[in-house]
């Protein structure tokens, strides 16, 4: 009997924990960035790029402060890339960055799918639909609530990252923070732009919409093809949720088996297409409508180019999931308690 894809990545997983219990963790592939040059940046002296700088060796820099230095300020001069900079934070937890201070700085990426031995790095996703002032809807969140959501994840140094960089993870090219989560919100409400858009500037996050086309503009509660073009340009994703929020995985009556893959590849190469060229991008993000779907809509996703699906199972995505049939936990108007109960960041695994 031939696997699925998702159950071949389940297996998969397993297979590398026995690996990792073996003690081949120590195995896992490391990339690095090239080493510092002594003629720094350009308009930079020799003097003035060597400034700081105590040890450096293909692993890592030891680096005296001097004043002003930020994590992202030595990410983009030491790795080239001031989005690393969380690991800079990563690898000086206690010290402060004052002048006088020396940190460390490594070079190299290592446990790129975030393994231990005591379990395994997961990424929780976030699946927000509507806000309002006050809430009576069920997938509604309130803007008080949402606020100290976003709060509690700033304060308790969870870091917001993009379905562009889980999927780097996903496919095995780089590590994360410990503490990832994503934040996607679906259908295209407008108070999405209204409501939770302030609120993730206010906090230094972005987040992934995921739209079906048939809503955007068509009525006042809708996001407008201008406020996706501002929110893509600040940052955030646009992904697809099929045209007109079918359950893709049902027939309607008296639909034969032809008639319902032609509506269904409708659905997804529609919406893709529209989006493409509305935000004139190639979208490879897609929410399934109501979560759902099956061995077909999945082969079907992606032979028409997406990359990552999006369900609403519970769960975290470990780097041996599935990226066409990701977990996420839908996120309503709920207490704190229940809130934080959905960002576990780390999955306890014994082989005893």
């Amino acid at each position: 009997m031939k696997m699925s894809k998702t159950k071949w990545f389940e297996r998969l997983g397993v297979i590398v924990f026995f690996f990792m219990a073996g003690g081949l963790l120590l195995l896992v592939s490391c990339t690095s960035w090239p080493p510092v040059s002594s003629q720094g940046e350009p308009g930079m002296t020799q003097q003035q790029s060597l400034k700081g700088l105590v040890f450096q060796s293909d692993e890592y820099i030891i680096y005296k402060l001097h004043g002003g230095e930020t994590p992202v300020t030595l990410a983009e001069r030491f790795l080239g890339d001031k989005t690393k900079a969380w690991m800079i934070e990563e690898e000086n937890r206690e010290t402060p960055f004052k002048r006088g201070r020396v940190v460390v700085i490594p070079l190299k990426e290592k446990n790129r799918g975030g393994l231990a031995p005591k379990g395994y790095q997961v990424v929780p996703i976030l699946a927000y639909h509507t806000f309002s002032e006050s809430c009576k809807k069920p997938l509604c969140t309130s803007r008080k609530t949402f606020d100290r959501q976003m709060k509690y994840l700033k304060d308790n140094q969870y870091r917001v990252i993009s379905l562009k960089q889980l999927r780097g993870f996903l496919r095995y090219r780089h590590r994360l923070p410990e503490k990832s989560i994503v934040i996607t919100f679906d259908d295209g409400y407008s108070t999405v732009y209204d409501i939770a858009y302030p609120v993730l500037k206010k906090y230094g996050f972005k987040g992934t919409l995921l739209i079906y086309t048939d809503f955007v503009e068509k009525s006042k509660n809708a996001i407008t093809w201008g406020e996706l073009k501002e929110l893509k340009a600040a940052g955030f994703e646009i992904g697809s949720h099929g045209v007109s929020h079918n359950d893709l995985t049902k027939k309607k009556k008296g639909e034969n088996d032809k008639a319902y893959l032609a509506r269904v590849e409708r659905e997804l190469l529609l919406s893709k297409k529209i989006i493409d060229k509305r935000l004139r991008q190639n979208t490879i993000y897609l929410a399934f409508p109501f979560g759902n779907y099956n061995q077909r809509i999945l082969h079907l996703s992606e032979q028409l180019g997406y990359k990552v699906g999006l369900s609403v199972k519970g769960g975290g995505n470990p780097f041996f999931a599935d990226p066409l049939a990701l977990r996420r936990y839908q996120i309503r108007n709920m207490d704190m308690k229940s809130f934080v109960t959905r960002l576990g960041t780390f999955k306890k695994y014994s082989l005893e």
